[in-house]
């Protein structure tokens, strides 16, 4: 297995990529923002992005967006294909990226929005820490990203103060000062439920 800084040497995988993240928000019944193969293949043009392969095949891949005129860099996508999920990949392609941002992007703050217990567990290894929505980037094209995702009404009636989604953030400024904590896998779900407590509420009714 290889994983690597992708280039356009890799725009062949653009559209199995897209698919990939489009079967997987399916599944999972949560926002993943649907990309187009010609997004991908911008992002591996630029060297904003990692992919890994074992030997020619696709096994997993996640890009850097830049937000906030580079104060904010966000890795996002982070997909695994099917075949390749349960080793453990998800990770080192999130420990991949993120170093990437960091010696790119040395000074911008690193955010994640997610769903998922896993991703979480990854962001609060690296050191991010959860925060409230307005501690992310006020740029609303990042925003207007979300409106392919089914909870996307959940976003626009709390004004985009809070979501399913939990927001995270590596501030670079604060590791030197405070090490911080890694917070709990039980502590992740039980934020999940409350959430899906009060915004999914309306719907079983």
């Amino acid at each position: 297995m290889e994983i690597v800084i992708a280039d356009i040497s890799h725009s062949k995988y653009a559209e199995i990529i897209c698919e990939t993240i489009a079967e997987s928000a399916a599944v999972r019944g949560t926002g993943i923002a649907r990309r187009t193969p010609e997004y991908i293949t911008k992002k591996m043009v630029n060297g904003n992005a990692v992919i890994a392969l074992d030997g020619d095949t696709f096994a997993g891949f996640c890009y850097i967006e830049l937000w906030g005129h580079g104060k904010y860099v966000a890795n996002s996508g982070l997909i695994v294909h099917p075949d390749y999920r349960g080793v453990g990949l998800a990770k080192k392609i999130k420990h991949k990226v993120f170093k990437h941002s960091r010696t790119k992007f040395p000074d911008a703050k690193v955010f994640s929005i997610t769903t998922g217990l896993a991703v979480m567990k990854m962001n609060s290894d690296l050191g991010y820490k959860p925060v409230p929505f307005s501690e992310l980037t006020d740029d609303p094209t990042f925003w207007d990203g979300c409106q392919t995702c089914k909870n996307y009404d959940v976003l626009t009636r709390t004004n985009r103060k809070m979501c399913l989604c939990t927001g995270m953030l590596y501030d670079p400024s604060a590791q030197s000062k405070i090490k911080p904590k890694k917070i709990k896998e039980k502590v992740f779900n039980r934020l999940k439920h409350i959430k899906e407590t009060m915004f999914l509420k309306k719907d079983k009714k």
